[in-house]
């Protein structure tokens, strides 16, 4: 599958424990009504507890600048909140990272384990979106196992 390009997405979450986040790749589009999308979470995750515990999550959908959130959130669990810079809460305590074009919360909605991996279903309970108030930034792809900026082909 790694050659099948898709688009990066970070998941964040709150826990007990305190911020929780993973990059994510296997973003989806479920249903419009109700809106629904998807991610999947590999069972071997230090995400994977908070992750099965969370009634709420953040996805954020990077950026071609944003290589290097992509880069963090794939580290070791406690390297990716450490720069207070990049993040602050929502009211309802999920992380936000600043400075990314659009982000959706959603509640959890279902959890079904899948080989591996387990399947998140995410009801859309709110929509920000950055790109009215600065140009909007092309999306961060990742394709056979590295990081890509989009290039768009004449019609």
């Amino acid at each position: 599958m790694r050659h099948y390009p898709a688009g990066v997405t970070v998941v964040t979450l709150s826990s007990p424990r305190g911020p929780v986040g993973f990059t994510a790749t296997s973003f989806a589009s479920l249903s419009l009504d109700p809106p629904l999308v998807s991610f999947n979470i590999a069972h071997t995750s230090s995400s994977l507890t908070a992750m099965l515990d969370a009634e709420s999550v953040v996805i954020h959908f990077l950026g071609e600048h944003q290589q290097h959130l992509a880069h963090r959130f794939s580290r070791a669990a406690e390297e990716r909140f450490t720069d207070r810079s990049l993040w602050t809460s929502l009211d309802t305590g999920e992380p936000v990272l600043h400075g990314t074009p659009i982000w959706l919360r959603t509640t959890v909605h279902q959890l079904i384990p899948i080989g591996d991996h387990t399947f998140v279903v995410g009801l859309v309970t709110r929509v920000h979106d950055n790109t009215d108030e600065e140009p909007a930034a092309a999306p961060l792809l990742y394709y056979n196992g590295r990081y890509y900026r989009p290039t768009l082909l004449g019609d």
